[in-house]
């Protein structure tokens, strides 16, 4: 019926997605045969989809000095929050950490999109309605402006029952997903 059909178009939207970022490069699987869509992202891991957005530049010649605490220079992800530092893509918390382990908000991966956006010189003006999500007043303040922005470029919707879950963690899926419509719409090719 209707219902398999829109089932289908979603999971086939997803796996397109899914495709669409492990071909580009910007994610990579969670093994060699899987890439475990409904897992959470954590905040190492959307800083690293991010460097690899960038063309993961080089650092081997820089002092990194390490400013987080509980960040290890030779961890996969620390080039990665290395860049996002110095580029302001992602920064740690007041109390010197940075969470790698920590699961991504929809909300803070919208940030970290828009700070990415910012530092390449991409169009920030869209602005998406906010006030037609009923969740709208859950958006922390310092995320407002990335969520519009993010939903004026369909990069963060609604869910089907209509809220947008700021506070909900980002699954790998959604990631590919935000990403290719990012890596498509905004980035200048």
């Amino acid at each position: 019926g209707v219902l398999a059909h829109v089932r289908q178009v979603v999971a086939g939207a997803k796996l397109a997605a899914v495709d669409y970022v492990v071909e580009q490069g910007i994610m990579e699987g969670m093994s060699d045969t899987t890439f475990s869509p409904t897992t959470e992202v954590t905040r190492a891991q959307a800083v690293q989809i991010l460097y690899n957005l960038e063309g993961k530049p080089d650092f081997s010649d820089e002092n990194l000095g390490y400013p987080y605490e509980d960040v290890d220079a030779q961890a996969w992800y620390g080039d990665a929050v290395y860049w996002a530092r110095i580029t302001g893509v992602a920064t740690g918390y007041g109390d010197g950490t940075f969470q790698p382990g920590d699961s991504i908000t929809r909300q803070e991966f919208a940030q970290m999109l828009y700070n990415y956006a910012k530092y390449k010189g991409y169009d920030l003006s869209a602005e998406g309605d906010l006030s037609t999500f009923p969740d709208a007043n859950s958006i922390a303040d310092w995320a407002e402006a990335a969520m519009s922005w993010a939903n004026g470029n369909e990069l963060i919707n609604g869910h089907d029952d209509g809220t947008l879950e700021p506070d909900g963690t980002a699954t790998r899926a959604q990631a590919a997903s935000i990403l290719m419509q990012f890596d498509q719409n905004l980035v200048e090719n």
